[in-house]
């Protein structure tokens, strides 16, 4: 079912399909069941699934941890496979969502060759873009790393960077990472508060700056954990116009799963805080 999920990836109306309505797309929700700290069973999957749908969501691409706690777990075949489980039961179940393979993968020395033994997943599954999840207390200087995924032609997402404390208090080592060709990934949920005040500010001031390229959920349940998407769209749009909402929160996303090159950083002054 996987490629039947990449082609209603292509032909479904991502985008604003009726008035008010948005089909966002989320590249960083934790869907799978009994894969990581997500849903435990295919039924509340399926229940976050449909909370994806009714926040406005049309694509998501699955990501559940890699490496860090769960090194050897959740390889790229078994995300595949549970992918195309989930596909198979929101179709039976006339769900209209588009599930896509993908991973949060905790940043480790051995990410390219794991990229290589094809035990790592990149974002949909299409070789182009990788999610790094950094250490929430430990700051680590991923340089190295990035020039060498930019080497094999992969570009670095770091996800939700304003929730790593030592980069909210002191984010000046984003400048060379952004340098590096890496994007932000923010949490719907930071822009609303609910990771914190210090989470809020750097979120904002990550996207207020030009910084921040993609808005996720990183949904992992329906209750403390939910999806929050078209809150932050319309705090978005509120603060800074609809159209630097839509490239947060549709068109890069997009953009990421279809393998396109995302827009730059280097216009935008990077001078720190």
């Amino acid at each position: 079912m996987i490629q039947s999920a990449n082609n209603r990836l292509r032909t479904q109306g991502v985008g604003e399909g009726g008035p008010g309505h948005q089909r966002y797309v989320d590249i960083h929700c934790h869907c799978l069941p009994g894969i990581d700290d997500g849903p435990a069973t295919m039924s509340e999957a399926i229940e976050l699934c449909r909370a994806l749908v009714s926040d406005g969501i049309g694509t998501v691409a699955a990501t559940p941890h890699q490496l860090g706690r769960f090194d050897s777990l959740n390889d790229a075949n078994q995300i595949r496979e549970a992918v195309r489980l989930v596909n198979e039961k929101l179709y039976d179940n006339d769900i209209d969502l588009c599930v896509l393979p993908g991973a949060d993968v905790r940043v480790d020395e051995r990410t390219c060759g794991l990229l290589r033994a094809d035990k790592i997943m990149t974002v949909g599954d299409g070789g182009r873009y990788l999610m790094l999840e950094l250490p929430a207390e430990v700051l680590i200087d991923i340089e190295p790393l990035l020039i060498e995924l930019g080497r094999v032609n992969i570009r670095a997402i770091i996800s939700h960077p304003e929730r790593c404390r030592v980069i909210a208090r002191g984010p000046h080592i984003l400048e060379k990472w952004l340098e590096h060709s890496a994007s932000l990934q923010i949490t719907a949920g930071s822009l609303l508060g609910e990771f914190g005040p210090a989470a809020q500010q750097a979120a904002w001031s990550f996207l207020q700056r030009g910084w921040a390229q993609i808005v996720a959920t990183d949904a992992h349940d329906i209750c403390r954990r939910r999806p929050r998407m078209t809150a932050a769209f319309e705090c978005i749009a509120n603060e800074s116009g609809r159209q630097v909402a839509r490239n947060l929160c549709i068109e890069n996303p997009m953009r990421i799963l279809q393998g396109a090159p995302l827009p730059g950083v280097s216009e935008v002054s990077i001078a720190g805080y």
